[in-house]
């Protein structure tokens, strides 16, 4: 029985990620984007059923367990892209450093605003880097990673879905500009939405996304502990 429900919600999990997929390349709207529609889905029928975590879980940990070997192949993006990284080092790592830093901040400082303890504040810091990373970062620093997993997917489902908006208004076209700007405040979700604007774009938003979780291991213990 244990094995059907984990086979279900695993088959189930893709499938219908598959569909939002094929909905979101018919109609590319900011709010298809597959994995807020996908999400959104699941909380609802697991809601209305009376499903609980542990028993998705069964078959989620399967997506799960990919989550480490997904943060190795970080590294296979900026070897891919060395050229265009040495191109523009100065200007990249400038941006992503700051970008890191203020991600950080604006995490702490917004948990502090409005009164939110220690647990929350430090699963929020490492909101704009991908999944498994903010989980190792929140833990180091005395979060909690399941805290973490949420917030990182509030803010790359924010960006990706206000992203496009907010480039517009302040007229930023630029590849760096959009491709920093996207992987930099949403991660791997941003990166996905990049690479609708083009392969440059999405190159930079990988990159970006990488160095920032470089960034952010290292400068969030520090800050938080200065802080």
């Amino acid at each position: 029985m244990f094995l059907l429900q984990a086979m279900f919600w695993l088959i189930f999990t893709i499938a219908i990620y598959f569909i939002f997929t094929l909905l979101y390349r018919l109609l590319p709207y900011p709010f298809l984007i597959p994995i807020l529609t996908c999400t959104v889905l699941l909380v609802i029928l697991l809601t209305s059923f009376d499903v609980s975590y542990d028993t998705y879980f069964s078959g989620g940990k399967v997506i799960d367990a990919f989550l480490g070997p997904a943060i190795v192949a970080l590294a296979y993006p900026l070897y891919k892209q060395r050229k265009l990284l040495n191109k523009y080092k100065n200007e990249l790592l400038s941006t992503v450093l700051l970008s890191s830093m203020l991600g950080i901040l604006s995490g702490y400082w917004l948990t502090l605003l409005f009164g939110f303890g220690e647990v929350i504040q430090f699963s929020f810091v490492p909101k704009n880097v991908t999944t498994p990373v903010a989980m190792e970062v929140s833990r180091m620093i005395g979060g909690e990673p399941a805290l973490a997993v949420i917030f990182v997917m509030i803010a790359g489902i924010g960006g990706a879905v206000t992203g496009p908006w907010i480039l517009k208004l302040f007229k930023i076209t630029n590849f760096l500009g959009v491709g920093i700007a996207l992987g930099g405040a949403s991660h791997a979700i941003g990166t996905a939405k990049a690479l609708e604007y083009g392969q440059e774009e999405a190159a930079v938003s990988s990159i970006g996304m990488s160095l920032c979780a470089l960034c952010v291991s290292v400068l969030a213990p520090i800050l938080i502990n200065w802080l």
